[in-house]
């Protein structure tokens, strides 16, 4: 009789521990019936204390207008932007794990596809605030939506990049939204299973939409999850094209480069990943999930790290070589003086970001600083303080020095209110996914079943166990012969 194998048996498993279809239940579901920890209480109050402190940033930009953040005539675009930019490529990386390695049927992503897909939706909802704060009269908002109306003949500027911005990333956040909560079903039926408080059974029967776990539910879950995922796949590539685009169809030098649209792209997936490796370093500690995020889950991501943050590289060094063989005196200014020399007033920003993003990320080459949980976290951290100095260098040190020299702007620094409304967004992020991590299983607990009796530890070790015997008996057989 012949062993059928899925998987090699020396790929490492994803599910450490001798793990039974009702332990992982057990595992996963328990942090949301028990009292949450001290730890998530202490999280949950900073994060709410900086949401207020942007809330209040918010109003006066609000109240006052758009003088309140440190914007003049030459640096129209500062902080705000770069924010914007910065949190759409943080939410890449859900985009990624959920459509594209579902469509190649990789086991890996189980374990961090859930957390993945909520961190997508939070950073797109901090993404879209800093656009319609920027306008400055908020209330008119609703004018960049091509709706019905009485208008006339005035409409939304179509040929507007930013406008291409909006049907972006409302696309991206419903496309988005969908492919988390249609994953959710199975697990909310789960909870509602095992909740013991009236309140609780009818909360979670509702947002389960009366799963049952029959044969013909689960046909639909895995079509509809095929779906969404194809919907999704082009959105990866699109959505951050699109942001790109709000630079590269510009003629200001340093942005009107044709090398935008693939290495934002790259650089979007890089941060994306070394922010889902700071939020599942700190869930598999806080809530105990050790055995369900591996040491394999935080090596094959690393290994995503390092290749996005090589490509990244390479597009930093072309647009070096393309400013000196272009021989256009404005191009070179702006690469070689105003970002590559160390003396300029912003040269510290661009040598920041090549040391964050493209020297630092090296050290994943070496197998043992990938499966370094301490390192891991550091560089994490590490990665996305490089890629936003990655989106104020393109902004600032492309704008703080036009073609009229009587127009320079020779220093910007935000001011309180500018900091505060990018810390409140931090405080937004969080608070939604300290109570997501409270109210719903962060591990797709379906998923890690599905992939537990052919990558969990326990039973690759009978499964090697068995491959061991098979081949011993063949080598029997043929020297019998």
């Amino acid at each position: 009789m012949s062993v059928i194998k899925y998987e090699s048996a020396v790929r490492a498993p994803l599910v450490d521990g001798t793990k039974t279809y009702h332990q992982v239940t057990e595992d996963i579901i328990r942090p949301i019936e028990t009292t949450p920890s001290k730890l998530w209480k202490i999280g949950f109050a900073i994060s709410v204390g900086l949401l207020l402190f942007g809330v209040y940033s918010v109003y006066r930009e609000v109240t006052y207008g758009i003088g309140e953040w440190n914007l003049n005539k030459t640096i129209g675009w500062g902080w705000d932007i770069t924010n914007f930019v910065w949190w759409v490529g943080i939410g890449h990386a859900g985009t990624l794990i959920s459509a594209i390695l579902l469509l190649f049927r990789q086991g890996w992503r189980t374990g961090v596809n859930r957390a993945a897909e909520a961190m997508t939706i939070f950073a797109v909802m901090c993404a879209g605030q800093f656009p319609i704060f920027h306008m400055g009269r908020v209330w008119m908002a609703f004018f960049v939506l091509p709706y019905p109306n009485s208008r006339g003949p005035l409409w939304v500027n179509f040929t507007s990049p930013l406008l291409w911005d909006v049907f972006a990333i409302s696309t991206y956040f419903t496309v988005s939204l969908l492919f988390w909560y249609s994953g959710l079903l199975p697990d909310l039926a789960t909870v509602r299973d095992r909740a013991k408080l009236k309140w609780r059974k009818k909360m979670y029967g509702i947002l389960s939409f009366g799963w049952t776990g029959s044969t013909k539910h689960w046909q639909r879950h895995e079509s509809l999850s095929l779906v969404l995922a194809g919907l999704s796949t082009p959105l990866v590539l699109s959505v951050h094209t699109i942001v790109s685009f709000d630079f590269a169809t510009s003629v200001i030098p340093g942005w009107h480069t044709t090398i935008f649209p693939p290495y934002f792209v790259a650089g979007a997936i890089f941060s994306g990943f070394a922010m889902v490796q700071t939020l599942m370093l700190i869930t598999r500690k806080v809530l105990n999930l050790q055995d369900y995020i591996t040491l394999e889950h935080i090596e094959v991501m690393n290994k995503v790290i390092v290749l996005t943050g090589s490509i990244v590289g390479v597009a930093y060094l072309t647009e070096l070589f393309m400013a000196w063989y272009s021989q256009n005196p404005y191009e070179g200014y702006t690469f070689w003086y105003s970002r590559a020399n160390l003396f300029s007033p912003y040269g510290w920003s661009y040598w920041g970001m090549m040391a964050c993003n493209v020297l630092s990320p090296q050290i994943f080459w070496f197998k043992k600083l990938r499966r370094n949980i301490t390192v891991t976290f550091f560089m994490s951290i590490i990665v996305n303080i490089g890629m936003w100095f990655e989106r104020f260098v393109i902004i600032v040190t492309s704008l703080y020095r036009d073609y009229v020299p009587s127009s320079w702007s020779y220093y910007y620094s935000p001011t309180p209110w500018e900091i505060g409304f990018y810390l409140g967004t931090f405080g937004l992020f969080f608070t939604c996914f300290f109570l997501f991590a409270k109210w719903f299983p962060v591990i797709a607990v379906a998923e890690i079943k599905f992939i537990l009796k052919r990558s969990g530890e326990n039973y690759k070790a009978g499964d090697q166990a068995t491959l061991e015997n098979k081949t011993l008996e063949d080598f029997q057989h043929t020297m019998a012969h």
